[in-house]
């Protein structure tokens, strides 16, 4: 199996699938295409909360906005996945991810840079660079594709960690990672200081803690542990990024 994620909306992510295909009989399966875009880190955090739900495959990420510059490309092999994508620190989050649902320690993963040549288009390595090396990994397999000629342990790769939160009895001051599609505004604040409490204060303003969306009226804001394990500000029916007035960055200050 190789998945596709990138920025790519359509068509393009099309002609990856062509050239996958020359090349090999995998199943392809779409994670999403529509992460915004040239964002990074955004991308970063959907991959690490979704990746690890998929049985051992390549994982081809594509959010790359040094495409057409020296960064590298890298192939990452973690937990039994593979990940191939761009040397800007996409594929780190995900990577320790799968590596500690191993219970291996949190460095148990390994790096290797994918040397390329000219490739046909400056802005399209997606096509050009990285499908073809998901393609040959997927052939050699996860555990051997060290073997490939044009792959080698990488000595340095851009790293991506998320800001930790500082958590207190009473208090936490954390930051809004990500807003979904839905307007939920998902911070670092981990779910577990949430426990035992009924309402809390966010950036001064009140709001209860429910177990999920439907415990208030439409229209009302709540503060749950969403999916992910975070603290999340909600709106039942409504976006809570913007009646908490947050964006992403922002810091959040939670208060018992």
């Amino acid at each position: 199996m190789i998945t596709l994620s990138s920025d790519f909306g359509t068509p393009y992510p099309a002609a990856m699938k062509g050239v996958l295909l020359q090349h090999s009989d995998a199943r392809l399966v779409d994670v999403a295409h529509d992460f915004p875009r040239q964002d990074v880190r955004t991308t970063a955090f959907w991959l690490r909360e979704v990746i690890p739900y998929f049985p051992p495959a390549v994982h081809l990420v594509v959010v790359d906005p040094g495409v057409g510059t020296d960064r590298a490309a890298l192939a990452v092999r973690a937990g039994g996945h593979a990940l191939v994508g761009p040397d800007n620190g996409v594929l780190l989050p995900v990577a320790r991810e799968l590596a500690e649902s191993e219970q291996s320690d949190a460095d148990g993963f390994e790096v290797f840079r994918v040397s390329y040549g000219d490739a046909d288009s400056a802005t399209f390595h997606g096509r050009d660079v990285f499908a073809p090396a998901a393609a040959r990994i997927h052939e050699a397999g996860i555990e051997d594709f060290e073997t490939l000629d044009d792959i080698e342990p990488a000595e340095a790769f851009e790293d991506l960690r998320f800001p930790e939160p500082t958590v207190e009895d009473d208090s936490a001051v954390g930051e809004l990672l990500v807003v979904d599609d839905f307007g939920n505004a998902i911070t670092n604040v981990p779910g577990d200081f949430l426990d035992g409490v009924d309402e809390l204060s966010v950036n001064g303003q009140s709001a209860p803690v429910e177990p999920a969306y439907a415990h208030v009226e439409p229209g009302e804001r709540l503060v749950t542990v969403g999916s992910h394990g975070n603290v999340e500000l909600a709106v039942n029916e409504g976006r809570g990024d913007d009646v908490f007035n947050i964006g992403i960055g922002d810091e959040i200050r939670l208060e018992k």
